[in-house]
Formats: structure tokens, C-alpha cells, sequence
């Protein structure tokens, strides 16, 4: 029987991460109900158009995410999303506004109490690696790559600054997707009033630190992180937005 054309999961990219995506939006969507076989891997192969191969390495991934267990002799079964051990953020669901109004809430629920924790914990050095972090975004390159990973640093030294290690790991986490969403901004308008607005709001963010201000560095990083928000074109809960008018 000759396999169908590997159309149902998207372009061949990548491939087993496909299959696994595909199949990660099958369990999230309730399609594959929690503590249900999955079909076998011959019949997952015929049905998608890929390699056993392809799909064993699909299922290890979906394994690693807490997605599916394993019972020996009885096959591949499914966990309900909310019962998984392991956090995962799907890049593809990202795409959606309200999804990424989402990833944005959390932000500013953890960064801006981050902000207040690492005004009153913040030492000499974290200020001198956001110093020489914002110096970068002002610099030549902060219109390319470097200006970002520039960025990253500033938000992540500040969660170590907090001195709590699960603060600091949450927002490690997200990174890549805030990564994500900074290309997104910048793509969306024009590259200079991005910049020029992020920088401001970093300046802003690097003051209240400076001066121990926790309730200035709690205001400045949530406006920063909605703003972040719009940039990105999400679509922020309608309290959020509330609070941009």
C-alpha cells in the first residue's frame, strides 16, 4: 500500500517535530483524549506519510514534553496537558494573538513582581551586567541580533537578581519566546521606533533598579512588558489593555 504525500502535518522541515506538534495540538485540543491509546507507529506512519522511524522519534519528543507514557506491552498513551510534569510552549500556537496575549499576562504577572523583588535584592554587579546590557541596545548594533540576546540578558539578570532560583528558571524558560516576540515586534513596524521605544522603557526599567524603587521598577517593567505586548501584535486580556489607556 503506498504511503500518502506528508501533507497532513505540514512541510517536511524538521520532520519529527512536525509529527510531534501535530500530535502535541491533537491532545491539547481534546481530539486524542487523555489515557487513550495512540495509534501504532505503523498506523501513525501510514496515516501521516512519514517513516516509523520519523514517528518513533515524534513520540520520544512528545514523551520528553509529559505528553505520552509508555505501558509496556500495551502500547503509547496520552496525558491530559494539565496532568504533564513538564512545561512546553507550543512556537506554532504563538502565531495566534490571543495565545500570545497569553504569554504576555504570565510576563507581566512574573517579571513585574521580579522587578520589584531585584530593586530591593540588586547588587553592584547584577547593575553593572544591565549596564553594559542596555549599552549594547544603544549601541551600533541595536538594530541586529546582538541588540537582542542584549535584551535577554537585561531581563534575565534581572531575574537573578531576585535571588529565587524558581523566578530565575521560569523566565530562562520563556526566553525563546520572548526571543520570538521581540522578532515579531520588529517586523510588524518600523525597526527605529521599536528600538527607539525599548530602549526607553529598558532606561527606565535600569533607573528604577539603580535607585532601589520597587514600586517604580513594578510599574516601569508591566508597562514595558504590555507595551512589549502591543508591539508584538497580541491581543492583551481587556484588563491589560485597560491599563494602557
Amino acid at each position: 500500500m503506498m504511503k500518502k504525500p506528508a501533507i497532513a502535518i505540514g512541510a517536511p522541515q524538521s520532520l519529527a517535530t512536525r509529527v510531534a506538534e501535530h500530535l502535541s495540538r491533537e491532545i491539547h485540543a481534546g481530539r486524542i483524549a487523555p489515557q487513550s491509546r495512540l495509534p501504532t507507529e505503523h498506523e501513525l506512519a501510514e496515516t501521516l506519510g512519514v517513516s516509523r522511524n520519523v514517528v518513533r522519534e515524534a513520540l520520544s519528543q512528545l514523551r520528553a514534553d509529559g505528553l505520552v507514557y509508555v505501558r509496556q506491552g500495551a502500547g503509547t498513551f496520552a496525558l491530559a496537558p494539565e496532568d504533564s510534569k513538564v512545561i512546553r510552549l507550543d512556537p506554532l500556537l504563538l502565531g495566534d494573538a490571543s495565545d500570545l496575549g497569553q504569554l504576555f499576562e504570565l510576563r507581566a504577572i512574573l517579571e513585574t513582581e521580579a522587578a520589584g523583588l531585584a530593586a530591593t535584592r540588586i547588587g553592584s554587579d547584577g547593575l553593572d551586567v544591565l549596564a553594559g546590557a542596555l549599552a549594547r541596545m544603544q549601541g551600533s548594533e541595536r538594530t541586529r541580533d546582538d541588540s537582542v540576546a542584549a535584551d535577554l540578558e537585561f531581563h534575565r539578570e534581572i531575574s537573578r537578581a531576585t535571588g529565587n532560583t524558581y523566578i530565575q528558571t521560569f523566565t530562562t524558560y520563556i526566553a525563546g519566546q520572548i526571543r520570538d516576540t521581540i522578532y515579531l515586534a520588529r517586523r510588524a513596524q518600523p525597526i527605529d521606533v521599536v528600538v527607539d521605544e525599548t530602549i526607553v522603557e529598558h532606561e527606565a526599567i535600569f533607573s528604577a533598579l539603580m535607585a532601589g524603587d520597587e514600586v517604580q521598577a513594578r510599574a516601569v517593567m508591566r508597562r514595558h512588558i504590555l507595551r512589549s505586548g502591543l508591539r508584538a501584535g497580541a491581543r492583551l486580556p481587556d484588563y491589560l489593555n485597560g491599563e494602557m489607556e
